[in-house]
């Protein structure tokens, strides 16, 4: 499939993030404006009362600082995402929030996880080890900017590193990705052909200048006008169309 018809900006790529940031932000506010925890909704893991948050928990954050670390990355992962594997995208974001939740209720710590921050790993994960599957040179090179930017966050999915994150979320997130890079499947994406000779298929007999050619490679002299004017002609189908060719001949000390 080309290229051309995959990668569009259109305003989803950028309404979607924004979207679901903002709805980070109004979740936030409306929790601190009424004074209410944002803990009775996240994971609890292995109690069923810990199960809602295995839905709620991307959308809930303890603090500001928390809130606005993951806001900017989840925001332009998840544009990317949308860019580039846009019929993907809201298979990526639905399965990466259940999967990845039910991940940390399984093995998390007996303490409440919280935060988008499974999702972000979600993200990461998913562009970097898909890219890398696709061999497409846009794809890699999308991977390679994630690691670039956000390689260090692997860090993080290892217990004992900072015991006030849930590493749990992050491990549960980073695996989901690359489930789902190896799992879910995408076209094969084809550049624009600009020349003949670019497409899989081209065949050098049936191009006229490549017949000027022997098999080592070495020019041969054009066959007479006759032999040209029947060559036209098959390639036009049902239509004579005559052609006048001339050639002129030089010595080679000329």
């Amino acid at each position: 499939m080309r290229d051309a018809h995959i990668f569009k900006f259109t305003p989803v790529v950028w309404l979607l993030p924004t979207f679901f940031v903002v709805t980070l932000w109004a979740v936030f506010l409306g929790l601190d404006w009424i004074n209410m925890s944002p803990r009775f909704l996240g994971i609890l893991p292995r109690t069923m009362e810990g199960l809602v948050g295995i839905v709620c928990s991307p959308f809930l954050h303890a603090d500001w600082q928390h809130l606005t670390n993951n806001s900017l990355p989840l925001f332009v992962l998840t544009m990317a995402l949308i860019y580039f594997y846009r019929d993907l995208s809201l298979k990526v974001l639905i399965f990466g929030i259940l999967f990845s939740g039910v991940f940390t209720w399984a093995i998390g710590r007996p303490n409440v996880h919280l935060g988008a921050s499974g999702l972000i790993y979600v993200l990461v994960s998913f562009i970097f080890f898909k890219g890398l599957r696709t061999g497409y040179y846009r794809l890699m090179a999308l991977s390679f900017a994630v690691v670039v930017v956000y390689g260090g966050m692997v860090w993080y999915v290892f217990p004992e590193v900072d015991p006030r994150i849930s590493w749990e979320g992050h491990l549960g997130g980073f695996l989901t990705g690359m489930v789902m890079a190896f799992v879910f499947k995408t076209p094969d994406y084809i550049s624009e052909y600009r020349y003949e000779w670019e497409h899989p298929d081209f065949d050098p007999k049936s191009d006229p200048f490549m017949r000027r050619f022997d098999e080592n490679g070495q020019f041969v002299n054009p066959p007479k006008l006759e032999e040209i004017i029947v060559d036209y002609e098959e390639e036009m189908g049902t239509k004579s169309i005559p052609l006048q060719i001339n050639y002129i001949y030089k010595n080679a000390e000329e």
